[in-house]
């Protein structure tokens, strides 16, 4: 076995997984991912049809699988033009009325659980709110929610309804929500005035009052959880509608059902509009193919409900799992230290068997010293997701030996745009160091050279090559359709351009080294960060660190702002040796010219650390949209960064 090998599938897998199964159904040797693959880009109605046969999509699938438009081959095609269906019907009529269908967990362990048949009384009751509040198909609702069971709710009723969901996360400042959710005219707001978050009670109701005084279209506020919005007429969630049969507004497979929003951090976040369609088939075949997800199943993603992981996490629902719910920090500081346990309590507890979380909180775990498998009972757990950054090859060592080795471990990368993957975990492959296990099913994932050319084992651009169902619709608002063909489209026609500075491998899998506009040219030569990264990773004097590019003489130079950690000095000697070690490890180019001290690292509203936003700042421009940003007083440290005093 190859030494980067961490972990194999059993032999069981190419019979017993449901990849297996649909290999096997459509004449493949589950052995032979790399023809299934190809067969799944080159006959792409053949694919997607017997996946919607496979996981037994609830509709009509009408005649036609895929239609090309020559002259318009990846922006035009459509996938299941005279389809019939609803998304919310097929993520709440999965599975037996009496098993678990959600689990909400509190940051302080309290725990509430709603059956399959609870779940949709629920829905049918907010549902006949919606439409009695004016709500129909095509009309926009929103939610301010922390990630409960009521948000749920909220969201499901809207879709079926015919409704388009989307949403912010509580914590979102003023601008932030009116920047997202007041580009899209909601008629309907579903609020909580508080949420808990790091042991505190954060009352937000003053917040939700301006936001409905700045969004004209809202006619109705909802509100749940503790608390009252004392300035608006609202009405409790729990009082909103009346009991009525649940019923499902089957609509075409384009028929928009979630509204998401890009970062904007440079400008106002673009909202993008996903089709239901696209949606429930994309996440079909990430959850029971690439996932593995079984009826029984429980599942989990540390989120927020803004975030594009809320959305897919809830639709392991369509897979027959109940999906966990985690509400507040999933770290805890007390008077002792902090405690890394919610999450793996939690696993243990509800015998969680998919985990999704980040690579920052993976290392914080590890900086910690803090070994789930040693604290808990984790023999449930099948698989561990990570996403959000790239995941550096010596976390895959640390996931192996301090969480569990009979289990896989899947790096994957996507993105809002998609609501899901390019590059994604298989139940047939092995768990290499560092790398994403294979690009996904139906998805021509390619990396262009600086010649446009495909290359294996170099770095370039990830493209999509061919169409996809999940490809958005278009952006919400004027121009919408051209500004989301500009975005993806612009820079080649008709090949999905997606951003990402990424590496395929010989193996089959690949790399994803970070965002193109976050690629730095010292010297006229295009490197990557995450090298600098994977080296900062290491110390256990550094808390945080950010790295970008700055403009000297002429040519650019690489900046690295370093947080240190609580009690930790960082002198001159650990300085030289993370040059020395930036050196041997990734190359003489990634050397930072500049090495700057900082008080803290600016970060977005969804938790990624924001290098634009640092850049423009220490060359004296303005970050356009603070309003994306977690953190923005942190800037004003880096206005004030001087190349003549950097260490």
């Amino acid at each position: 076995m190859s030494t980067d090998v961490l972990w194999s599938p059993p032999n069981t897998a190419f019979s017993e997984t449901a990849m297996a199964r649909f290999a096997l159904a459509n004449g493949f040797d589950p052995h032979d991912y790399d023809t299934m693959h190809r067969w799944s880009i080159g006959d792409l109605g053949a694919f997607w049809s017997a996946l919607w046969d496979a996981t037994e999509v609830l509709g009509d699938k009408g005649d036609r699988a895929f239609v090309a438009d020559e002259s318009a081959w990846m922006t035009d095609a459509r996938f299941f033009p005279d389809a019939c269906l609803n998304l919310a019907e097929n993520l709440l009529m999965r599975g037996p009325e009496h098993e678990p269908a959600v689990f909400e967990v509190q940051e302080s362990g309290a725990e509430t659980m709603v059956t399959r048949a609870e779940l949709r009384t629920r829905v049918a009751r907010v549902a006949a709110g919606l439409t009695s509040a004016g709500i129909n198909p095509g009309d926009r609702v929103a939610g301010v929610m922390p990630n409960t069971i009521d948000g749920l709710v909220a969201a499901m009723a809207t879709i079926a309804v015919g409704g388009v969901w989307t949403s912010c996360s509580p914590d979102f400042g003023k601008a932030a929500i009116v920047d997202r959710i007041g580009q899209v005219g909601p008629k309907v707001l579903f609020a909580a005035p508080s949420y808990q978050y790091g042991g505190k009670a954060h009352d937000i109701s003053a917040r939700i009052a301006e936001v409905v005084g700045e969004i004209p279209s809202i006619t109705t506020v909802v509100q749940s959880g503790d608390g009252e919005v004392a300035e608006l007429k609202t009405t409790r969630q729990e009082a909103f509608g009346e009991d009525a049969p649940l019923s499902f507004a089957r609509l075409p497979f384009d028929h928009p059902a979630y509204i998401l929003y890009t970062s904007g951090t440079t400008r106002i976040p673009k909202a993008i509009v996903h089709r239901a369609g696209g949606v429930l088939m994309q996440h079909l075949k990430e959850h029971v193919l690439h996932g593995d997800v079984r009826s029984g199943d429980r599942v989990i993603w540390y989120t927020n409900t803004a975030w594009m992981m809320y959305h897919w996490m809830i639709s392991a629902l369509g897979a027959g799992a109940a999906v966990v719910l985690y509400d507040g920090a999933p770290i805890l500081k007390t008077p002792t230290g902090l405690d890394p346990s919610p999450l793996w309590t939690l696993t243990e507890r509800l015998k969680v068997t998919h985990l999704g979380v980040s690579p920052k909180y993976l290392a914080t775990l590890a900086a910690e010293g803090y070994h789930p498998g040693e604290r808990h009972n984790l023999s449930s757990l099948r698989s561990l997701l990570a996403c959000g950054a790239p995941t550096l090859p010596h976390q895959f060592d640390w996931v192996f030996q301090a969480v569990k080795q009979d289990m896989s471990f899947a790096s994957i990368s996507g993105g809002t745009e998609i609501l899901g993957s390019f590059l994604i975990g298989s139940p047939l492959h092995p768990v290499r160091r560092g790398q994403l296990t294979v690009p996904a099913l139906g998805h021509a994932v390619a990396v262009l050279d600086e010649r446009g050319a495909p290359c294996i084992g170099r770095r370039g651009e990830l493209v999509c090559t061919e169409p996809f169902p999940s490809m958005p619709l278009t952006f919400w608002g004027e121009g919408g359709d051209a500004r989301y063909r500009a975005t993806y489209f612009g820079d080649r026609s008709e090949i999905w351009t997606h951003g990402d500075v990424a590496e395929l491998t010989c193996t089959g899998g690949g790399y994803v080294h970070g965002r193109s506009d976050n690629t730095l040219k010292p010297g006229g030569v295009r490197i990557g960060i995450s090298e600098i990264y994977a080296v900062c990773e290491t110390y256990p004097e550094i808390d945080d660190f950010l790295v970008f590019g700055a403009s000297h003489e002429g040519d650019e130079e690489v900046v690295l702002c370093l947080k240190p950690s609580g009690g930790s000095t960082i002198d001159g000697d650990v300085i030289t040796r993370i040059r020395r070690q930036i050196r041997n490890e990734a190359s003489p180019r990634h050397v930072p010219a500049r090495i700057h001290l900082v008080a803290d690292i600016p970060y977005t509203i969804n938790g990624k650390r924001v290098e634009g936003a640092a850049r423009t700042t220490v060359a004296g421009g303005v970050v356009k949209n603070l309003g994306s940003i977690a953190n923005p007083a942190c800037l004003e440290e880096y206005k004030i960064l001087r190349r003549e005093e950097a260490l």
